[in-house]
């Protein structure tokens, strides 16, 4: 994949549809880890909490925001990889060289 942008071992334009997926990809895994962290640590707060009804409260938000939190950020996948679609731009969804 890389060796078809590259010209004398220098990255040309034809390299950026390249980085942009895989910054992409990287983005969305990390956005899936920072959620499993924070589901985790929901957990914890609610298992901790002894039935003090402010720390459930609490690990409920916690919850809810890492869960809104990892929606946003597949639906904002989504919404760049209908648009793309939707006006033939295929290098966004698709990049092929």
């Amino acid at each position: 994949m890389w060796d078809e942008c590259l010209e004398n071992g220098v990255a040309t334009l034809a390299c950026v549809p390249i980085v942009v997926k895989n910054v992409i990809n990287a983005a969305l895994v990390f956005a899936g880890v920072v959620a499993l962290i924070l589901v985790i640590y929901a957990a914890f707060q609610y298992t901790t909490s002894k039935g003090d009804q402010a720390k459930i409260d609490t690990a409920k938000k916690t919850l809810t925001y890492a869960i809104v939190g990892l929606a946003v950020v597949f639906l904002s996948f989504f919404i760049v990889t209908l648009i793309s679609q939707v006006t033939g731009v295929s290098q966004i969804a698709n990049p092929t060289l």
